[in-house]
């Protein structure tokens, strides 16, 4: 089903900013810093998160519900950043995520559309999960952007996609939250809405106040100022902001009451009824947690928010690429920097772009996005325009919805099935086996109480996937029929139906 457009009008953003609810940022109106300066906190930025991916990766979902206790130690040696390119380059797939709409701006230019931003990834060739693979099947479907991370498109919308590859969005906005806000409106309707959206929005704006201030709890804090109040991830970030404040010692205590004020997972299939958490927010709360008790210390920025779990590569990737912002290159411990140095003139998997490329770069961008700001860049001297911060436009997910059952199916799809179910909306998680052929594909008819039947299209190859297989909400509350067949597409193939979503009405 792909939503009209008139109703996304009515449920979220179309992918055009509009920025409200202004508030002053302090100290000066314009920050002058030197080049020299700036390519520093770039490098240090990207650095840092390269780094917190690495040190996290072993644990990476190993940890669902729980934290790393600090009695567990947490291993680094010099070798591990270059071990991890040779054996495990899908660590660093926020990475390379960023690097595909970077290498976009750079050709096209700023201005590059949400469109060919979304193509670009959609038609990559490294793997993806979750929302952005939910994205890549909706672009390749003629479901193009913002629709494409629409929550009634892309029912990953909540997912933590875009808030780990939304860093370079801040790193070329240097000090203007807004231009950095009106790029991620563009980038982050591709694959997520709502506080998946918002999650990249927080981030972008972390990285955009990092170039201004060394004071780390400013930045969790101001950053904040980016979402809309209203909006549940303001009020998760909020409620951990003030528990710090509270308990600035114990991060445990602050752990402990955001997984039971916010540890449930709405939207994502996997996550719902679950200890598997890949929510944005969640993960947010855990990148501000690193940020606030790590109190400027890398290491101990780093430690914190990969012990608080769940996706632990992501969430120290964040916290180590804003505080590697702060700092800069030059101020990184030789600890951590001696790990990049072996790599940074090798190409991340799956793109043209080193390191060192990706912060010449993003400094040549964060230049001309400074200049069109009305800001100043000549002499060695750069002279940034600040200005009040401004929450995005509010919109939420999943309204009025709540999982209300996780059923387990393992069924197999014959020549027809059916299903029944008592709730306002469904989604169904499974797979599609036989011969992976690029363009192969199994052909289902699905028609929901009696309905006009939709054929939705299952390709075999896992880049084209469709993930989860089939949706709907916004349903009549009540029983409903679900009726599947088979009606075309690869021979011998075969669709296993693994877990039915119901939800109901709040």
């Amino acid at each position: 089903m792909v939503v009209p457009f008139k109703t996304l009008h009515k449920t979220a953003c179309l992918g055009v900013a509009i920025l409200l609810g202004a508030l002053p940022v302090s100290g000066a109106e314009r920050l002058k810093i030197s080049g020299d300066v700036l390519r520093d906190k770039i490098r240090g930025g990207w650095a840092g998160q390269v780094i917190g991916c690495t040190y996290g990766g072993p644990t990476e979902f190993q940890y669902q519900g729980r934290f790393i206790p600090d009695e567990k130690p947490l291993a680094w040696t010099e070798t591990a950043i270059p071990e991890a390119f040779k054996k495990s380059p899908g660590l660093y797939d926020d990475v390379y995520m960023e690097l595909t709409f970077l290498d976009v701006l750079a050709k096209r230019g700023l201005d590059a559309s949400s469109v060919e931003l979304g193509r670009a990834f959609a038609e990559a060739p490294f793997p993806l999960w979750h929302a952005n693979q939910a994205a890549r099947w909706n672009i390749l479907n003629g479901v193009l952007p913002p629709h494409s991370g629409h929550w009634l498109n892309n029912p990953h919308a909540d997912d933590i996609d875009f808030q780990i590859e939304a860093d370079f969005a801040g790193l070329i906005s240097p000090g203007m939250v807004g231009a950095a806000s009106r790029l991620c409106d563009r980038v982050g309707h591709i694959m997520n809405s709502g506080d998946g959206f918002y999650g990249g929005v927080y981030i972008a704006a972390m990285y955009a106040l990092a170039f201004t201030t060394d004071d780390v709890t400013a930045v969790v804090r101001d950053g904040l100022r980016a979402i809309p109040a209203q909006s549940d991830f303001a009020r998760c970030l909020g409620d951990v902001i003030r528990w710090h404040a509270e308990s600035p010692d114990d991060w445990h205590e602050t752990w402990s009451k955001v997984m039971k004020a916010w540890g449930e997972d709405v939207g994502c299939p996997e996550g719902v009824f679950s200890s598997f958490n890949i929510d944005a927010k969640i993960n947010a709360a855990w990148v501000a947690m690193g940020l606030l008790y790590g109190n400027g210390d890398f290491e101990r920025t780093l430690s914190v928010s990969t012990r608080c779990g769940d996706d632990s590569d992501c969430n120290p990737a964040s916290a180590g690429g804003i505080l590697g912002t702060v700092l800069g290159r030059g101020r990184l411990p030789a600890k951590w920097v001696k790990g990049v140095e072996a790599v940074e003139e090798e190409k991340f998997p799956y793109t043209s772009l080193s390191l060192v490329a990706a912060c010449d770069l993003t400094f040549t961008l964060a230049l001309e996005s400074i200049r069109r700001q009305g800001g100043r860049t000549e002499g060695g001297e750069v002279e940034i325009p600040l200005s009040a911060i401004r929450a995005v436009r509010f919109e939420r997910n999943f309204e009025g919805l709540r999982p209300t059952e996780k059923r387990r199916l393992d069924l197999k799809l014959e020549s027809a099935s059916r299903l029944e179910f008592s709730g306002a909306g469904f989604c169904i998680t499974g797979q599609v086996s036989g011969q992976r052929a690029r363009l192969a594909a199994v052909q289902v008819s699905l028609s929901i109480d009696g309905a006009q039947p939709e054929t939705i299209s299952l390709p075999l190859d896992p880049l084209r996937r469709r993930d989860p297989l089939f949706w709907r909400y916004g349903l009549r509350p009540g029983p409903h029929r679900l009726e599947f067949k088979l009606v075309g597409g690869a021979a011998g193939a075969e669709v296993i139906l693994r877990d039915l979503v119901v939800y109901g009405t709040k």
